[in-house]
């Protein structure tokens, strides 16, 4: 199993979405947080002041796989997320020893 967390644009959180539902996504969840990497910010002007800005708004969403539909997932994250501009985000690929459903108590590939 693979655990994928994706930090993307705000933007493209509804494409994403429907493009792990294409491929046979189940389940995931989504975060509004706030990051920079290359990007360092931005600065803006605000009633003749200027101000810089850090940290830009992110999404970051997170879902278990079963190592098979990894690529599958990954792929279709990657293909609506890239704009080819700086900031379009990271995915980040994790190894995933266990899963468990809380309510039925099954455990591996079978709790996703």
């Amino acid at each position: 199993m693979k655990y994928i967390v994706a930090i993307i644009q705000p933007s493209r959180l509804t494409a994403v979405h429907e493009a792990l539902v294409a491929v046979g996504v189940e389940g995931l969840t989504s975060s509004e947080v706030q990051g920079y990497g290359r990007q360092k910010g931005k600065s803006e002007i605000y009633r003749g002041a200027e101000y810089t800005v850090h940290f830009l708004p992110k999404v970051k969403i997170e879902l278990a796989v079963s190592a098979e539909m990894a690529d599958k997932a990954v792929e279709a994250i990657k293909s609506v997320s890239a704009t080819g501009k700086i900031g379009d985000g990271k995915i980040f690929i994790l190894n995933l020893e266990d899963a468990m459903r809380i309510r039925t108590g099954e455990t591996g590939v079978d709790a996703l």
